[in-house]
């Protein structure tokens, strides 16, 4: 195998993956912990390696429709969904195929799957170069801060995972996840693909979840969190407290400070977030106080996130 465990090439990666061991690998999300999704060994590994619950379902990521189409079945409006959004950071749970060469953890006993074509080139030609769908959760101690950097996921498990290093995640917030059966597509978890594009994709209103069970990854009341407990809708920062803001007009502080926006945008925000939570969690502060984001567009997932960071999340 060519150059040291944190220089991985493609094919390295691939080879350690066909070998039922666990590698990180960039996506234009996050970077995922990824495993043979058709290996139970190695899928329970991803369990082990987070120490995420057993109930929480995966998403398994393919290199085109061509492979998705063999572990899941296709809805009309999943085909129509996957032809706008596919390759890009949107998850479709669909119905399981009867049959499918599927370890039965990554469903965590649904009779569905969560499964995903991304955009990211590495990503698709490690996926090829394997020959099997991969699951890949984010590269994290399970409720942990999503790395959005090859460092960052070498900090999170002390060296102990090999990385394929594919730069910076262009999005750096988690796939978008949709169910999608026989009605109205069904909005489980916010993320990079705003709801109003996929409401325009499917030429109809994307449902609510209101279900009381998991039916996907992100779905934990407490996830995505630091160390450091987070206090939402700022106006003023305290004595001690780290200031995480966002647009121009941000309180008065002596401490540390990271603006995701100062120009309000909300993609630049989205790919800043877990990056700057991470660098105010090492700062040593009482707290991290947090700006008031606007809702539209990529708000919706950005505050997801900061009210699951938060534990405040229905």
């Amino acid at each position: 195998m060519s150059g040291t465990r944190d220089e991985l090439s493609v094919a390295d990666a691939a080879e350690l993956l066909r070998g039922g061991v666990l590698v990180a690998i960039p996506t234009e999300t996050v970077y995922g912990l990824a495993a043979d999704a058709t290996n139970p060994d190695a899928v329970l590994r991803i369990f082990e390696a987070k120490s995420r619950p057993r109930f929480n379902p995966l998403i398994v990521h393919c290199p085109g429709r061509e492979m998705a189409e063999t572990i899941a079945e296709f809805p009309p409006l999943a085909g129509k969904l996957a032809e706008t959004f596919w390759p890009g950071p949107l998850t479709l749970v669909l119905p399981r195929r009867p049959g499918a060469r599927l370890a039965d953890l990554v469903s965590a006993g649904l009779l569905t799957v969560a499964v995903r074509v991304p955009r990211h080139e590495m990503a698709r030609q490690v996926i090829e170069e394997v020959g099997r769908p991969l699951a890949a959760p984010s590269a994290n101690p399970s409720g942990r801060l999503s790395p959005t950097t090859a460092e960052a996921v070498r900090e999170a498990f002390a060296g102990a995972v090999p990385v394929l290093d594919g730069g910076p995640c262009t999005e750096g917030l988690e796939s978008t996840i949709v169910a999608v059966g026989d009605g109205a597509p069904v909005l489980l978890r916010p993320g990079a693909v705003p709801r109003d594009a996929i409401a325009q994709a499917a030429g109809m209103e994307v449902a609510d979840h209101a279900g009381a069970g998991i039916a996907a990854p992100g779905m934990l009341a407490t996830h995505y969190a630091p160390i450091t407990p987070l206090r939402l809708h700022a106006s003023d920062v305290r004595q001690g407290e780290a200031l995480l803001a966002f647009g121009p007009g941000a309180p008065a502080t002596d401490g540390p400070m990271r603006n995701l926006s100062p120009a309000a945008d909300l993609g630049e925000a989205a790919r800043n977030l877990f990056a700057y939570l991470g660098e105010l969690d090492a700062a040593g502060a009482d707290a991290i106080v947090v700006m008031d984001i606007p809702e539209q567009g990529l708000g919706e997932a950005i505050n997801d996130r900061l009210k699951r960071a938060a534990g405040m999340a229905s």
